[in-house]
């Protein structure tokens, strides 16, 4: 069975909130069943086309015919690694503060994945829970340079298409108040941007057809730069670009060293977004409270207040919240643990638990309290892909012969690198991510309170297609407040 661009969109919609039961168009719980449970997850069942809003049709080079059973793992797919990462980082800093982009990491290992070949491919695919590679009649997964029929890629690109929207879609929302009292009348009350590059050695002998299927799913344009004879204008050719695509909020992503005469290739991708809550925190009501840390320690952070009608849902103790932003497509998921459970809660957090919360979720009125918050992130990620089982990719033995003529080009992955920036107040959240692979060779009651004084993860999402776009844990209330 195929499915069509409206389909698709609509199944991976379906596939966690789905399970919490539909939202109507005024944000109303629908407990028709309708929507996929956390049982069925795994086969796409329950789903039916008027849950979700119509879509318009896409050009047909990114709109895939994938089957629905695949289509719904590939979702869980990207929710679970979203899951892996969070897990490595958390091992690596427990005590300080997360913040990340799943979307960002995945697109710029999913244009490297597109070059991989053999073992490296199927590490690659298996860390990164792409679940939509081809397999053979005899379950062996194979790896071949992607047609327009490829599902994976094809699945990317309609995703960033989509995302597209998304930001075409925000300059109707209504212009928030802060934006026109700094004076930025031009601002808009929402932005979503998502942008790819490939920046290539002058002179080596790349595979023309990678580039163009860079290019037709993930609309990556080619830069042709010198690394080998001038690695520093490279690299800041490079950063200028990231810099640009994330209105200035990711700097320097490649620092001094990181670029040098070995390195063949580096793909970026950057990720832009702001967007106003539907419904403003008052900032007459923000006032000094405690955050206790995970350590125990007290600090005193500026603490927003709201009571709103708010999907919310309580399971044993553990609460989540879903504020959505005024473009109604998407939203940042609060998930508050009991209190004295946060370790042991975030080490069994899964997709299932997730979308078992978000089953139980209703509309009640929720008395909010949460910290005005923001935090910046940037580290390497290579170690953290070594622990999710992708090796090969690092090594002398690599195999990316996908992206260059002949049958080794001898390139390996050198570094991944990834920042974020995030900023959460009272009229909404502006947040930033860029990722560049560098290849060188070689039932609630009817009111409700939530109080965010202790640490809590969150996540923000494109609601129909349920794609985490950043996510984030905040433990250390010490540097909530830092400017």
């Amino acid at each position: 069975m195929t499915t069509d661009r409206r389909t698709l969109i609509a199944l991976t919609g379906a596939l966690l909130a789905g399970g919490a039961g539909c939202l109507s168009d005024d944000g109303s719980s629908d407990d028709s069943g309708s929507g996929t449970s956390t049982e069925n997850a795994d086969d796409g069942g329950g789903f039916e086309e008027h849950d979700v809003p119509d879509f318009p049709q896409v050009d047909p080079v990114t709109d895939p015919a994938l089957e629905s059973e695949r289509l719904a793992e590939q979702v869980r797919g990207n929710v679970a690694f979203s899951l892996d990462v969070l897990a490595e980082l958390r091992a690596d800093q427990p005590d300080e503060n997360v913040f990340f982009s799943p979307y960002s990491i995945s697109v710029a290992l999913a244009m490297t994945f597109a070059g991989a070949r053999g073992e490296t491919a199927a590490e690659m695919a298996d860390a990164l829970r792409y679940e939509l590679a081809t397999e053979d009649d005899d379950h062996t997964l194979r790896y071949e340079l992607a047609t327009e029929d490829d599902d994976l890629h094809a699945a990317f690109g309609a995703l960033e298409d989509e995302f597209e929207r998304r930001n075409e879609d925000g300059e109707e929302v209504e212009q928030p108040e802060w934006s026109e009292a700094e004076g930025d009348e031009d601002d808009l009350g929402f932005q979503l941007s998502s942008a790819n590059a490939v920046w290539a050695d002058e002179g080596y002998p790349f595979d023309e057809e990678y580039f163009e299927l860079l290019e037709a799913y993930y609309g990556a344009g080619e830069h042709v730069v010198d690394f080998a004879g001038n690695p520093e204008e490279a690299r800041q050719e490079i950063n200028e670009w990231v810099e640009e695509r994330t209105n200035d909020r990711i700097e320097d992503l490649l620092p001094e060293g990181s670029i040098d005469a070995a390195t063949r290739l580096v793909l970026t991708n950057a990720v832009y977004f702001l967007a106003a809550w539907e419904y403003d925190f008052d900032p007459a009501a923000t006032e000094p409270e405690t955050f206790t840390g995970i350590d125990g320690s007290e600090t005193e952070v500026e603490m927003m207040h709201q009571s709103a009608e708010l999907q919310y849902a309580d399971v044993d103790g553990h609460q989540l919240v879903e504020l959505p932003y005024a473009n109604g497509d998407t939203s940042m998921i609060v998930v508050l643990p009991a209190e004295g459970e946060f370790e042991a809660f975030e080490e069994s957090f899964t997709v299932d638990r997730l979308a078992t919360m978000l089953e139980e979720t209703s509309r009640p009125e929720v008395d909010l309290a949460m910290p005005r918050f923001g935090v910046e992130s940037k580290f390497s990620l290579v170690e953290t892909m070594r622990e999710l089982g992708m090796e090969r990719a690092f090594g002398g033995g690599a195999d990316f012969s996908g992206m260059v003529e002949g049958d080794d080009g001898g390139l390996f992955v050198d570094d991944i690198v990834h920042q974020s920036f995030v900023e959460v107040d009272e009229e909404g959240t502006e947040a930033a991510a860029a990722t560049a692979v560098i290849m060188a060779e070689s039932a609630p009651p009817d009111q409700v309170e939530m109080t965010v004084d202790r640490p809590f993860l969150f996540y923000i999402r494109d609601r129909p297609t349920e794609t985490p776009l950043f996510v984030g844990r905040i433990v250390d209330g010490e540097t909530l407040q830092e400017e």
